[in-house]
């Protein structure tokens, strides 16, 4: 209820809002969305394929952080917040259950591409509402700047499920409907720079810190999914040294990816965050989480799709294992995505400190270099070289970096203790 007994159609959220459960929840929807994504692309990997599953998550990336911009907004728990919720929640789900549709269509059945389309609109009309009952707080007009350039974009991903199949056929379809997706993307991403003109502010820094690790937690989750599911793909055959082998390293090599960022970074940029103010602050704050973690993002899943396909071919007992050798496109996969992870958080750092992280840069470039050489390699002496790489990375980080990590972490507690003190004030006084 608000002031004078009248019902408040939304709870606005406030400073030290955080991520509620309720979120955690939504986002169930895009496990099974990039999961969805990494198993199609890996049953028919191509170049072509690989680009579909890049454009899927791109649009996937901008409805989730509608999404998270929307829950930093407004509280996703409280008032009509949870229906609205649920509302986007469905539309998406109906997203990832047709990513092996979206580019052509199946005979039989509903227009693929059509209901892939329809189902993202839906999910901007749903935001662009809920963004609408807020004009009190953005008026009208920069309502207007934000909501009407990410519609145009959702339009024209309808218009290139329609119009391609009216007037080419095959291939020449295909490529009229890539075209438009990318155009319509770019729309969509360029918006971005306009955020700053509708004046748009953040109202809790933390939100949307915690709510952009949350999802680089879901993709890692999605890696460890993929490993389990290329393993399970010996169904029928017996179990190897070699799968057990490769799957400890790649756990290894998840978890450095895990610490690469949550160790440190992550806290680092959440503190940082806290005390820009400013014109300043909106520009950072698109850069940094819509910008740079979509390329975070993009790498853990290209990095699982290589994983899955890697120890489905390792569990096959007529494949000598010690001699297996990765495919250019698989090898493209698993060591690109590392490569765009780590120049990623290069980025982060740089944009947010004006620090350049030469380690991470100095691995990317390892990496990058000795493509080549890997194509001649065994699988296993492929994997094992990643992950010597990222456990001599993660460790130089703990040895090198130790006073900011200390002063980092340290603040970070305090933090944690003040607020859990701060709680316990709160519960003995009304609890």
């Amino acid at each position: 209820m608000g002031t004078g007994g009248r019902l408040e159609l939304v709870s606005w959220g406030r400073p030290g809002t955080r991520v509620t459960r309720l979120e955690l929840f939504y986002d169930v929807v895009f496990v099974f969305a990039f999961l969805n994504v990494t198993t199609l692309t890996s049953e028919n990997l191509t170049g072509v394929a690989l680009f579909e599953m890049f454009l899927v998550l791109a649009l996937l990336w901008s409805c989730w952080s509608g999404f998270a911009a929307l829950g930093n907004f407004v509280r996703a728990d409280q008032a009509i917040m949870p229906a609205i919720g649920f509302g986007i929640m469905a539309s998406i789900f109906v997203l990832a259950l047709t990513t092996d549709v979206a580019f052509f269509d199946e005979p039989g059945g509903l227009d693929g591409p059509l209901v892939f389309a329809t189902a993202y609109l839906l999910t901007w009309l749903i935001k662009i509402v809920t963004f609408w009952v807020g004009v009190r707080v953005l008026s009208r007009r920069r309502a207007l700047l934000l909501t009407l350039p990410t519609t145009g974009g959702a339009v024209l991903i309808l218009i290139a499920a329609v119009l391609p199949d009216m007037f080419f056929d095959g291939t020449v379809a295909l490529g009229v409907r890539l075209g438009l997706w990318v155009v319509a993307l770019s729309f969509e991403y360029a918006t971005a720079l306009m955020l700053i003109r509708t004046e748009w502010q953040v109202r809790s820094a933390g939100h949307l810190a915690e709510r952009h690790g949350l999802i680089v937690l879901v993709a890692l989750g999605e890696s460890v999914i993929a490993l389990g599911l290329g393993a399970a793909e010996r169904t029928g055959r017996p179990i190897t040294w070699w799968a057990i082998y490769a799957a400890g390293v790649t756990l290894g090599i998840i978890f450095a990816l895990w610490w690469l960022y949550f160790d440190t970074l992550a806290l680092a940029m959440e503190q940082h965050l806290h005390g820009v103010r400013g014109a300043e602050r909106i520009p950072l704050i698109r850069d940094v989480y819509t910008y740079l973690h979509l390329a975070l993002i993009v790498g853990i899943i290209f990095f699982a799709l290589g994983i899955k396909r890697m120890l489905a071919r390792l569990t096959d007992p007529d494949v000598l294992a010690s001699r297996d050798i990765f495919g250019g496109l698989e090898l493209l996969s698993l060591y690109g995505g590392l490569v765009v992870y780590l120049l990623a958080l290069v980025a982060m750092q740089w944009r947010m400190f004006h620090r350049l992280a030469r380690r991470p840069l100095v691995a990317a470039g390892l990496l990058t270099v000795s493509a080549p050489v890997l194509l001649s390699l065994p699988t296993l002496v492929d994997l094992t070289l990643i992950g010597v790489v990222f456990v001599v990375l993660a460790l130089m980080q703990i040895g090198r970096d130790r006073q900011v990590r200390r002063r980092v972490r340290s603040l970070a507690l305090e933090e944690q203790v003040a607020l859990e003190d701060e709680a316990n004030v709160f519960r003995g006084r009304r609890l």
